[in-house]
């Protein structure tokens, strides 16, 4: 276990960029810093790429150190250009304020320890922008950022040539208030964010020692770009973006997105990730080399993340449906798990009378003809809740079904549909 921070942060490879390295590095060795970082609330879930930095503000918990979580009430209805080609579309004031409601809550789930509460805080930057008015903002922060600046970002830069308005050209003076507001009434003395947050950042800075004078002691640290070991993106597959929120994406197939990572990544992930120790990463480290088809380290890493952003109940849930799909005996899934575990699979809907199993098949569109079905039925092909039939002449009725909802057919070795009755 390393003493200091910054040295652990190292060894998880979590560093990109730091305004100071050789200060922080002192500071944080003879201090308790105090630090933040921020999230809008564009949508009201959060993703796994959002949890990147927020690993980092968890890791300074775990050494002692004061983490706050910004959640963006008043950034979030302006718009972040960082990373993006176009302007954000304005959403109302209240779905802003939903969404602030649900991030909120999500993170009291992710990161408040009953133990460790009065460790970490959450505040809301609407809270010291609401009565500010223009004048005041034009008077007390805009003089203090020149344009020729501003424009030099990569955040504004790379937007010049397709367009930027002023609502967005004025977010990084709007998030380097942020950190002047936390500086002067928190303490907070360093900024983490993403490597696309670079230029928020450093403008923070410039705006404290331009209020607080240039020796005021105050930080910035940005974490890599999380690329997949193919160049392609972290976090997105073909069906969009992993969120934290069970209801768009399932702990089952949360789970599944962890445990499907590529040997030349686990390792990474497991770092960065997770709270397990240097010790204990280089023994999976170990088993990826002499053991790759074990996949050991996959299922440690989908454990671990499946606990830490649903609980122990839904990694047991997750395992189970795993254990059946992979088994075929699906009969011990419960109605829920089903539609969790089956959310991605092909599904159709028929109605609850009774059938011949022929007709049923090519009914719910499994075979694409009575020959087919009788072929694939005789052979062994066909089963149904993990039964397997092979007599042509068997009828299909609703009390087969689990929890008179859904009837699991399963067609060679790993085809499965799903069927609804109506």
């Amino acid at each position: 276990m390393t003493t200091n921070i910054i040295d652990e942060l190292m060894w998880r490879d979590a560093v990109n960029q730091q305004t100071d390295a050789e200060g922080l590095r002192e500071y944080v060795e003879k201090n308790k810093i105090s630090l933040y970082c921020g999230v809008d609330p564009t949508g009201d879930s959060m993703h796994i790429g959002h949890l990147i930095p927020f690993m980092m503000l968890k890791r300074f918990q775990a050494f002692g150190h004061h983490p706050y979580i910004v959640i963006g009430g008043a950034t979030g209805t302006i718009g972040d250009p960082s990373g993006r080609t176009s302007e954000r579309q304005l959403q109302t004031m209240e779905q802003v304020q939903h969404n602030v409601d649900c991030l909120t809550n999500q993170m009291k789930h992710l990161f408040f320890d009953e133990k460790n509460e009065q460790q970490l805080s959450m505040v809301n930057n609407y809270d010291w922008t609401k009565d500010l008015s223009l004048l005041d903002f034009l008077r007390d922060y805009g003089k203090n950022f020149n344009i020729n600046t501003m424009l030099a970002k990569d955040i504004v830069s790379s937007r010049l040539e397709t367009g930027i308005s002023f609502t967005e050209f004025t977010y990084q003076i709007l998030q380097s208030m942020d950190y002047l507001h936390l500086f002067r009434h928190h303490d907070v003395r360093l900024q983490i964010g993403g490597a696309d947050q670079w230029g928020n950042i450093t403008a923070g800075l410039d705006l404290i020692r331009k209020k607080e004078g240039a020796e005021a002691q105050a930080f910035g640290l940005t974490i890599p770009l999380m690329l997949k070991s193919d160049g392609t993106k972290f976090g997105k597959t073909a069906g969009g973006a992993i969120w934290l929120d069970p209801e768009k994406t399932s702990p089952y197939e949360f789970y599944q997105f962890w445990l499907n990572q590529d040997d030349r990544d686990v390792i990474k992930y497991l770092k960065f990730f997770t709270f397990l120790t240097q010790e204990e990463i280089q023994v999976l480290e170990e088993k990826v080399a002499t053991e790759p088809h074990k996949r050991e380290a996959q299922k440690t890493l989908a454990r671990e993340m499946t606990i830490f952003v649903h609980s122990e109940e839904a990694l047991k849930d997750a395992l189970t449906i795993t254990d059946a799909l992979f088994s075929g005996d699906v009969k011990q899934l419960t109605a829920h798990q089903i539609e969790d575990g089956f959310k991605n699979m092909p599904t159709e809907t028929i109605g609850k009378e009774t059938k011949n199993i022929v007709d049923w098949l090519v009914d719910t569109k499994i075979e694409p003809s009575k020959r087919q079905a009788r072929e694939d039925v005789t052979n062994g092909a066909i089963s149904i809740n993990g039964d397997k039939i092979t007599d042509t002449s068997v009828d299909i009725t609703s009390d087969l079904s689990i929890d008179d909802k859904f009837i699991i057919v399963r067609k060679g070795k790993k085809k499965y549909t799903l069927i609804k009755l109506a």
